[in-house]
């Protein structure tokens, strides 16, 4: 599982944040609110979904566990922010380094895929993690979180060692 390196430019999201850890997630809490207000947009980008993860710095130094709280988002790309429906907040992607991974399988199974990428892959490869928002876009080929056959990218920020 050889990800992509790609080179991002900036983009522009809307969405809705929630704090949360692995121990006490709060992800399909922040979907289904998040789905409710969505279809309210008028100014999509396209249909994929982002969900945006934003660490704090001591999570460059590994130093992360369960109870570690991060910033959780629930998104989609915006043309621009003239017309967001109440309760949706803006949210920029900087541009920037990032391996692309992609995940075949259910968001239980997901644990497994970052194993692999932070404790096998990163380690081996001529790059160190960036302070800059992890994510993943969820497009036409994802079916849900409990869908073996769904497919995700994820993005993680990376800079030369």
């Amino acid at each position: 599982m050889q990800p992509k390196i790609k080179e991002i430019e900036a983009v522009k999201l809307a969405g809705i944040s929630k704090e949360t850890s692995m121990a006490n997630d709060k992800t399909e809490v922040l979907w289904k609110r998040f789905m409710s207000i969505k279809v309210k947009t008028p100014s999509l980008a396209n249909r994929d979904l982002y969900s945006v993860e934003q660490y704090k710095k001591a999570f460059l130094k590994g130093e992360f566990d369960p109870q570690t709280k991060f910033e959780k988002w629930a998104a989609v790309e915006v043309d621009d922010y003239a017309e967001l429906p109440e309760g949706l907040e803006k949210l920029e992607l900087e541009g920037g380094l990032y391996a692309v991974f992609r995940h075949r399988g259910t968001a239980q199974n997901f644990a497994g895929t970052a194993k692999y990428i932070f404790e096998d892959w990163l380690p081996k490869s001529e790059y160190q993690l960036a302070h800059r928002p992890h994510f993943e876009i969820m497009g036409s080929d994802y079916k849900g979180p409990d869908d073996p056959e769904s497919l995700e990218d994820i993005y993680i920020p990376i800079s030369p060692k």
